[in-house]
């Protein structure tokens, strides 16, 4: 029974250390991203949680109005972009820029129509009467600042997006920029970044949608 349990405490060390391996060959710029998104994660669960205290310590009415159609919409959008990047590693790896050029352009003007539907969506909920200076409605104000923030992290992106589609614009002009670009491992990185990034706002605003349902 000894030799089995010293067995098992060597195979459970082993699996540790394997895990510490992996991760101080992972990417600094890498760690700092997961990082970075539980920071995001929990800023985001704090206002939920709060939205959703507001809303039952005020006994207020839920489905009074019905709930703004343009995020319904946006929320589509959305899940579009999540799919055009998530093609962008196998363009990569195929080596076909223009492709590649296509695909981050696509998933960059998705993005822009998502926040163009979430700013009508916030005109609908003016027009039914939840206005974000309305100190007598403060759950609305939520809905306000828990999409605003969202548009936010979108659009740091959004801009990170840019400025990859910018490169692989400019290499994909020229077969030597074009080597250069695909063999260079951060480029690889930057597309992985980019990539789990998008995948977690996409994950992220769904689950917003979710709670929005439930507590509007």
């Amino acid at each position: 029974m000894n030799s089995d349990r010293e067995h098992r405490d060597k195979v459970g060390a082993g699996r540790a250390a394997s895990t510490f391996k992996r991760m101080e060959r992972m990417p600094v710029l890498l760690v700092m991203l997961y990082l970075g998104l539980i920071g995001i994660t929990v800023l985001f669960v704090v206002l939920v949680a709060a939205y959703a205290r507001l809303r039952y310590t005020n006994d207020a009415p839920v489905g009074v109005y019905p709930f703004p159609r343009y995020f319904s919409l946006s929320t589509i959008v959305l899940l579009v972009s999540s799919y055009t990047i998530s093609q962008a590693k196998r363009l990569y790896q195929q080596d076909d820029m223009q492709n590649l050029v296509r695909c981050l352009g696509a998933t960059l003007l998705l993005s822009s129509i998502f926040a163009g539907l979430q700013l009508l969506g916030w005109h609908e909920l003016r027009n039914q009467g939840v206005i974000l200076s309305d100190p007598n409605s403060a759950s609305g104000t939520f809905i306000y600042l828990i999409s605003g923030l969202h548009i936010v992290h979108l659009m740091g992106g959004m801009l990170f997006l840019l400025a990859l589609l910018l490169r692989t614009l400019h290499a994909s002009r020229d077969g030597v920029r074009t080597l250069v670009f695909i063999r260079n491992p951060y480029r690889r990185l930057q597309l992985h970044m980019i990539t789990v990034y998008w995948h977690f706002i996409d994950v992220l605003w769904v689950v917003l949608f979710a709670a929005f349902l439930f507590l509007y």
